[in-house]
């Protein structure tokens, strides 16, 4: 018999793993989203409290899906009342839900369960919430952590989401056709926000690696579901070439090390692998989207064998063409930072303040840190020192505060322009 912490470790294991699958399984009985979750949570309990003494059973999630379907009719009998006809009926879903096999030939409803999250009658902030409590099994706390909430506001916002897709009549289904393309790209916009949260995370950490690691995790179900969708595969890739780089943003000391310094032997080659090839097939696949251009000047860097022999040419192009499809403010800024490459500094600057991104960016410390760099390099000092001080009043971790004030100490003792 497996010692308590081995079993312990393995519950822990199923639930990050294997809870979205085991969730959605319960959800298509009979519908109910906040009773599949409460009866699953049951489940767990009770497997803690039963596998040290029994042993671990041969299908663990079999023994849970049917022990979750008890705990849920238990519910539903404490709760009912005798003229409740609806109660009756979603009873008599739960006890003659078809069975279950064992583990391994679980249905897999992971994609009903993700659109049936994303719905657009919710708001965005409640789409990402109830996407990571769902699918990747995270606590109220962590999720509430990645918000910079506190978990009782967490708790409260998770509740209400499931009360509005109860009363809003939100089926657990896949849409249908002619809505499939706009809810898709609904579910990769929540998918995209998750990873972007762990690569730039607002928790004041550098970066957030658990986050990043359920987004390409979420971004892997949706491929593996929806295979004919090349804008899935440009997601997947784009988080994966991103990733890739997160170790060799920080130094042994812990400190921030910007794209042009970074040790590329240490990125991850087995995720630029993947990452170049979902590219690829992509762009084969039809019209290159927004995530699967994104994931082309991803691999653009990812192919340079050092920052001096980056195609910034190529990757001004592919901004210019992002900038015509899509009115968002943060890709200026980008461009600026290939242009200052691909041409001059100066040039890229004024195109930047032509963009009138300003007006939508002044909270955005990456627009301040590019125009502090860009004034720098073209001797423009003191209007440099005041962008740079924008840039470290807005920046959130330390590791990149630090470096921000070391770039504006070192330019400071420079003579000021005139």
């Amino acid at each position: 018999m497996l010692p308590q912490s081995d079993i312990s470790g393995q519950i822990t294991r199923l639930i990050r793993e294997d809870w979205g699958r085991l969730l959605a399984v319960l959800v298509s009985f009979g519908g109910d989203f906040a009773l599949a979750e409460d009866s699953l949570q049951d489940a767990m309990v009770a497997a803690l409290e039963h596998w040290p003494e029994r042993g671990v059973p041969r299908d663990p999630d079999a023994w849970l899906i049917t022990t979750a379907r008890r705990k849920a009719v238990d519910r539903l009998r404490r709760a009912r009342t005798a003229e409740d006809k609806a109660d009756e009926l979603t009873l008599w879903h739960w006890q003659h839900a078809p069975q279950e096999g064992d583990g391994r030939t679980l249905p897999d409803h992971r994609l009903e369960l993700i659109f049936t999250c994303c719905h657009p009658a919710l708001e965005e902030k409640s789409r990402v919430a109830l996407t990571l409590r769902a699918l990747g099994g995270l606590t109220t706390q962590e999720i509430a952590s990645a918000f910079l909430d506190k978990p009782e506001a967490m708790a409260a916002r998770l509740t209400r989401a499931k009360k509005k897709m109860q009363a809003a009549g939100i089926r657990f289904r896949l849409p249908d056709p002619e809505d499939l393309p706009e809810r898709i790209e609904g579910v990769l916009q929540v998918i995209y926000l998750i990873f972007n949260e762990g690569y730039r995370s607002s928790s004041g950490a550098l970066s957030r690696g658990d986050l990043a690691g359920e987004a390409i995790r979420l971004g892997r179900i949706l491929v593996s579901c929806l295979p004919e969708h090349p804008e899935i595969k440009g997601l997947l890739a784009l988080m994966l070439l991103g990733e890739s780089r997160r170790l060799a943003r920080s130094d042994g000391a812990g400190g921030y090390v910007p794209l042009e310094t970074q040790n590329r032997a240490r990125w991850d080659r087995g995720m630029i692998r993947e990452g170049l090839d979902l590219v690829e097939v992509a762009l084969r696949q039809g019209r290159a989207h927004p995530y699967t251009l994104q994931a082309a000047i991803s691999a653009l860097h990812a192919q340079a064998q050092d920052f001096a022999s980056t195609d910034w040419a190529q990757i001004v192009a592919l901004y210019s063409v992002l900038i015509h499809r899509q009115l968002n403010p943060v890709l200026w800024v980008n461009h600026a930072v290939a242009q200052s490459y691909a041409s001059t500094p100066d040039q890229a600057l004024r195109e930047l303040e032509a963009s009138g991104a300003a007006q939508h960016l002044a909270a955005y410390q990456p627009y301040h840190s590019c125009r502090a760099d860009l004034l720098a390099r073209i001797g423009q000092g003191d209007a440099a020192l005041v962008a740079y001080d924008q840039a470290i009043a807005l920046a959130q971790a330390p590791e990149e505060r630090s470096f921000l004030i070391s770039r504006r100490n070192r330019l400071a003792t420079r003579a000021p322009s005139g």
